[in-house]
């Protein structure tokens, strides 16, 4: 596996107890918020961590969204009422003020066949190309959670100047590695699939990789910046990705 370089990230402040809610007979939902709130992602990143350093008995998984953790426990062993206390609890204490986290930069070429939108999203922000490209390049992203499919990477820290409402007519199909933005977010796309966002560009870098070690590359918490190259380079990289390395850049701490 990869190493983890230690780095400081913000302490998730501390606030009002989380809702539970019941889903199914064997998962809670603990919700922070209603929105994408980047607070609340922070707290669901916390306990998260915390249920990992001081597990409960009958808890077999967390997943970790934007504004909840959804936790899923053994009714056998637990049940939704005493395990909604401890993970009350658990919310309420004081986070730590460090933890691991690492810091990836990743290549992209924009534009062009493989960044579709760039252009009309220039156009609707009035705005150029290379103005646009330059405003995220510029940006120090989170990865607030992994969903949807395998290792699309939802990323938190978009410049307000580049938040643009989701394509009114979404894609069937847009290509794998596709890096692009909805709303107020960015995001990493590892596999081919269905997308309303915004094409910018595309990563050769897999996010997700069943046959590789690691299998999944980005973590939430994780940071992440994004540097361009040219499409000669993006070729050579995405044959040395698809044969399992690594082509993403670990920065130090």
């Amino acid at each position: 596996m990869f190493p983890h370089e230690s780095e400081k990230v913000m302490a998730a402040p501390q606030s009002n107890p989380p809702r539970l809610l019941p889903s199914g007979d064997s998962a809670i939902t603990v919700e922070f918020s209603k929105n994408i709130d980047e607070v609340a992602n922070l707290r669901v990143l916390a306990l998260d961590r915390a249920l990992a350093g001081e597990p409960i008995a009958g808890v077999t998984e967390t997943v970790p969204t934007y504004r909840s953790l959804l936790v899923h426990y053994d009714p056998v062993k637990i049940s939704f009422d005493a395990l909604g206390v401890k993970l009350t609890a658990l919310a309420q204490k004081p986070a730590p003020s460090a933890a691991k986290a690492r810091r990836w930069r990743i290549p992209v070429t924009y534009g062009g066949e493989h960044g579709i939108d760039l252009e009309d999203v220039a156009k609707a922000l009035r705005t150029t190309p290379d103005d646009i490209v330059a405003r995220h390049v510029a940006g120090d992203y989170r990865v607030a959670m992994i969903g949807f499919t395998p290792g699309w990477s939802y990323l938190s820290g978009l410049d307000q100047s580049l938040h643009l409402s989701r394509r009114q007519n979404p894609r069937v199909m847009t290509p794998s590695g596709t890096i692009s933005i909805g709303g107020v977010q960015t995001g990493v796309q590892c596999l081919a699939g269905p997308s309303g966002w915004h094409l910018l560009g595309r990563t050769p870098v897999r996010t997700y990789q069943f046959h590789r070690d690691p299998i999944f590359l980005l973590e939430p918490g994780d940071r992440v910046t994004f540097s361009p190259i040219d499409a000669k380079t993006f070729a050579e990289q995405d044959r040395a990705a698809e044969a399992g390395e690594i082509v993403a850049e670990l920065m130090p701490s």
